[in-house]
């Protein structure tokens, strides 16, 4: 039986109960939390951070989350909003002026955060290598043209969510996300989750594993429609291999190549679940955390293939909202609970191959934990 370490009260018992079963099924290695009211009541890990099963999953263990990143920088758009520094409701050309060509001065900054912008795919990206020249891939997006009527559809913006609110909160604030959350977000929650990852903290990184059968040359897609076809995509693949370098490290990516473990994870969502303030430190009003969960948009997402609601940030399913990462992280709140649950891994599933319900076992765990 795998060792499992940390915390977790007994009326969480089957949260733990949940995490052991899966480390002793798919998991290599892996980390769950659950916040209640702002505080800790779950924070548990185990495993192992490499697939030779040589190295032990540490309390401090950090690994890629993918998508889950964009959970943190809508969090940095709504602090901004918050403090009445941006308005989510005004033209991304109020903050950006170069944006307001080819079609896109009707854009607002909560299409982007909505992803309704109609700017799911950078056009033209033909090495992943692009990626890590922010300045390039931002000056393409503010020349390129939306796909469709802002605010009319949605299509999930992949990597361009990332590049388009970074410049957004650049335009307003003179820093990066990375930089403006590890100061507005992470500094204050002391919270060891990272946009990008400085050679520091390569020690403590488990590179992600790619599904059984499968090798570091497994990409990311899209999912295919009710129909099987897949949208049409012609940009570079991003494999396991890419996302477990170093330049993909260094890089600034800020919809993907954010670095965590459930507790760092569910500390920062756990401020919109609790109307604002964790442990004593308030990052916004409890108003401030409403766009979180208030639908902007609900109907067939181009992209994703299937029916979604978009918040503005967030994915919204029933009363949660959050989001999760390619290969299975995922985190998601509950503002009427006041409950943040996460979820990190670093053996990646294949959804076309196997059912991947593992975030979702802990969630449903917790809610019995709650109950």
């Amino acid at each position: 039986m795998t060792d499992i370490e940390g915390v977790c009260e007994p009326r969480f018992a089957a949260v733990r109960e949940a995490f052991a079963a899966l480390l002793e099924k798919d998991d290599v290695g892996a980390s769950a939390a659950v916040y209640v009211d702002g505080e800790p009541v779950v924070d548990l890990w185990g495993g192992y951070t490499g697939a030779d099963r040589t190295v032990g999953w540490g309390r401090d263990t950090l690994t890629g989350v993918n998508s889950t990143t964009k959970n943190m920088i809508a969090l940095c758009a709504l602090i901004l909003a918050d403090r009445g520094r941006l308005d989510l409701s005004a033209p991304v050309a109020t903050y950006w002026p170069e944006f307001a060509v080819a079609g896109k001065e009707r854009v607002l900054v909560r299409h982007v955060l909505s992803h309704t912008a109609g700017l799911p795919d950078l056009a033209g990206l033909t090495a992943v290598e692009e990626l890590y020249d922010r300045e390039g891939v931002t000056a393409r997006l503010a020349a390129q043209a939306p796909e469709w009527e802002p605010g009319t559809a949605a299509g999930y913006h992949a990597l361009t969510f990332g590049f388009l609110v970074d410049e957004i909160v650049r335009r307003v604030t003179g820093r990066g996300l990375a930089e403006f959350f590890a100061r507005e977000v992470a500094g204050p929650l002391g919270a060891d989750f990272h946009i990008g990852l400085s050679a520091e903290h390569d020690h403590r990184v488990a590179p992600l594993i790619p599904p059984p059968s499968l090798t570091d040359d497994y990409a990311s897609s899209a999912p295919p429609g009710p129909d099987g076809e897949r949208r049409e995509y012609t940009g570079a693949a991003i494999r396991v291999g890419d996302v477990n370098s170093v330049a993909w490290r260094r890089a600034q990516i800020p919809a993907v190549n954010g670095y965590g473990n459930a507790r760092s994870v569910a500390a920062v969502q756990s401020v919109l679940a609790n109307r604002g303030s964790v442990g004593g430190v308030r990052l916004l009003s409890p108003e401030g955390c409403e766009p979180a969960w208030q639908e902007v948009f609900r109907g067939d997402d181009r992209v994703l293939r299937t029916p979604m609601s978009w918040t503005v940030g967030f994915g919204k399913f029933g009363n949660t909202f959050g989001w999760g990462g390619w290969g299975g992280s995922l985190v998601a709140s509950d503002p009427d609970s006041r409950m943040t649950v996460a979820y990190v891994m670093n053996q990646m599933i294949d959804r076309e191959r196997q059912e991947d319900n593992r975030g979702m076992e802990i969630i449903m765990a917790a809610y019995d934990g709650l109950h």
